[in-house]
């Protein structure tokens, strides 16, 4: 298990390094690199919307990638998602700028940050199955919430280096070149990340699935067939936890720095550290999971963070970068309350036959509602006068929304989490039928 759940947990901040890396240079400089033309907040909302460009191609993804795993094994998808987002990362730091190729370069980079988009898509849905399946059911929140642990892996790895170059560079470099070693780096960390899970075993649940004979031939179909209302409530429950954390890791660094006149590396080492917290409380809520259950800590921590959300805008409306990260700390312990169970739990509503597809989609079309656009309505709510106030009335009607999603999904419960594998199996085909 220690070594499935590296190579999963690897793999999964690889990936989001990857993603992460994009969003901070979205809002840092790609607006004026790449859409010059542009006043500085409308080249920030056009930066800041070929960055939801990847949410969208988020769901295809997790249909594409889903198929593969349904059909031919959870292994082929941790393998094909992470070349994918790692050669279209590594390519980003080769794109000229609107200066040296006009037009063409903004279409470059959005095309690339679909294809990015897309391989996340899958490789969510295909990690955190990897570890679901192969672990032990009375320890399964545990095991699954090693994945969880990759977007705050990424998210330091990603803003570390940028953190660093910013620090030791003048700006003009900064903006020349020094942006683009990030994704340069993604090439290698994808190469390690491949040899990593190049000898993975196949899960124990989907080996006896398919040697019975039972593999879905439309996993999308069947889908949409049987459990479309499930799939569209475990959207609806990740949404708001995508508000909130592309709020504090991305917006965030926009507003500070641009609005409040903030030092650039003084609003990424705020950040920094409360996604250091994050990722490090999210075994210990994976483990509180398996003992109090799932669907208790996603309502828990979702409901913190419609109320959080207050005391963050004020805290970051100080200016104060001791304030930014306290806040920043204490919104992100919100969010990890509910999204470090998800590994475990999403995967227990559907059923083995369609878990791939099913799981990955939920998940991915949550950030479509939650994340996508979040960066750019908050960046305009923000311009219109009313600071962060009007952000954080929008995040918390979108948590409030994901509240009203939980508590209307099933709860396979405790029992679930502790039963063998085929009561496991049973439960969870009959709990996806009952929305």
């Amino acid at each position: 298990m220690g070594r499935i759940a590296a190579a999963s947990a690897a793999g999964t901040a690889i990936e989001f390094y990857d993603f992460f890396a994009y969003g901070t240079a979205a809002a840092l400089v790609l607006g004026p690199l790449f859409f010059p033309g542009f006043s500085a907040l409308a080249g920030t909302l056009a930066a800041f919307a070929t960055f939801g460009v990847g949410f969208v191609a988020r769901p295809l993804g997790a249909v594409v990638f889903g198929h593969v795993g349904d059909r031919y094994g959870r292994r082929p998808v941790l393998v094909g998602s992470l070349l994918l987002t790692g050669l279209a990362t590594t390519a980003v730091g080769f794109v000229p700028s609107y200066a040296t190729i006009g037009a063409a370069a903004p279409v470059i980079l959005v095309t690339l940050r679909f294809l990015q988009g897309l391989g996340l898509g899958g490789e969510w849905g295909g990690a955190v199955l990897l570890a679901a399946e192969h672990a032990p059911p009375g320890r399964r929140g545990l095991w699954a919430s090693l994945p969880q642990t990759g977007p705050a892996t990424g998210f330091v790895l990603a803003n570390g280096v940028l953190l660093a170059l910013s620090a030791g560079l003048s700006d003009a470099a900064f903006r020349d070149w020094g942006w683009r070693v990030p994704f340069w780096a993604a090439g290698v960390l994808a190469v390690g990340g491949l040899a990593l899970r190049a000898a993975l075993p196949e899960t124990p649940e989907f080996t006896r699935v398919a040697e019975r004979g039972e593999l879905a031939r439309v996993p999308l179909g069947e889908l949409f067939g049987r459990h479309w209302r499930l799939v569209l409530l475990t959207a609806g429950a990740m949404a708001g936890g995508y508000a909130v954390f592309y709020t504090v890791t991305t917006w965030s660094l926009s507003y500070a720095t641009g609005t409040l006149g903030m030092p650039r590396t003084t609003a990424l080492a705020a950040v920094l550290v409360a996604v250091l917290v994050k990722g490090a409380v999210t075994p210990l809520v994976g483990m509180l999971g398996d003992r109090f259950g799932r669907r208790r800590l996603a309502l828990a921590g979702t409901g913190a963070m419609a109320v959080v959300i207050f005391p963050y805008a004020g805290l970051l409306a100080t200016g104060s970068a001791a304030a930014m990260a306290l806040g920043s700390t204490a919104e992100l312990l919100a969010f990890i309350t509910a999204f470090a169970v998800l590994g475990a739990y999403l995967p227990e509503l559907y059923e083995p036959r369609v878990r791939c597809t099913g799981a990955a989609l939920g998940y991915n079309l949550g950030g479509i509602l939650g994340g996508a656009l979040t960066p750019v309505v908050a960046t305009r709510l923000a311009e219109g006068g009313g600071g962060p106030w009007p952000v954080a009335l929008y995040v918390a009607a979108i948590a409030l929304g994901s509240v009203a999603c939980f508590a209307a999904l099933p709860d396979p419960g405790r029992e679930l989490a502790s039963a063998a594998p085929a009561v496991a199996t049973s439960a969870a085909t009959s709990a996806s039928t009952s929305p």
